[in-house]
């Protein structure tokens, strides 16, 4: 079976979570406190970062590396399209959620709720807390224009780049940092992937501390 080392409101975790799920792929869970510096998770791997996943005899790092080997490795259900126009959409939102807005609104935001607590690395900026909120409206406002206009974010299928944006949300939504209200677009896609059976598990998590909202696990919120 394949082992994820990882932690629970990881959007990059989550990501390769919901692949791996949406394949039906088993895999064991282990919870990863990588900022302890563990001699043994650093040699799995030596970057200090999850995910991790031991899959087939390897050992793999990095979310977007171990999304495009789970796809090769296991094409069925498919999670990119087909052609390489196509292809280079779902990598473009796959980059603009895990470094554009990951970097401007689940570093702020995410980041320094939740985080800095856990790794007891102080309180929360209220600046960059501030920033994140403000700069969440922006995204939501470019997926409803995005999702007007197409089915799914990157077309008119599923892709990997509705995971890795579902990852960066749902993670914000169990802090409730997701103004739902704002687009009922987005509202209405982010129902439709989380009623997916891949996402039980993420719907499932619990981060003693910090329990989640009514509307967490509601897929009829």
């Amino acid at each position: 079976m394949a082992k994820l080392y990882h932690v629970p409101l990881s959007p990059f975790c989550r990501k390769v979570r919901l692949s791996l799920a949406e394949k039906k792929i088993e895999c064991e869970l282990v919870e990863e406190r990588y900022w302890e510096k563990d001699t043994d998770f650093l040699r799995r791997n030596p970057a200090g970062k999850v995910p991790v996943l031991k899959i087939d005899g390897k050992t793999m790092s990095e979310s977007a590396p171990i999304c495009e080997w789970i796809e090769e490795k296991y094409p069925e259900p498919p999670l990119m399209p087909r052609s390489a126009d196509a292809r280079l959409e779902v990598r473009r939102l796959v980059s603009w959620f895990d470094d554009k807005f990951h970097h401007e609104v689940t570093s702020k935001l995410l980041y320094e709720r939740v985080n800095k607590k856990i790794m007891k690395q102080g309180f929360p900026d209220s600046t960059n807390v501030k920033a994140g909120a403000k700069a969440i409206k922006y995204h939501l406002d470019y997926m409803a224009w995005l999702l007007d206009h197409r089915r799914w974010l990157a077309g008119d299928v599923m892709t990997l780049a509705d995971f890795a944006a579902a990852a960066h949300l749902s993670a914000l939504d169990y802090i409730s940092d997701v103004d739902w209200n704002r687009s009922e677009t987005v509202k209405d896609w982010y129902a439709k992937i989380k009623s997916r059976p891949a996402f039980r598990s993420i719907l499932a998590d619990q981060i003693p501390g910090f329990p989640p909202p009514p509307h967490y696990a509601d897929l009829d919120f």
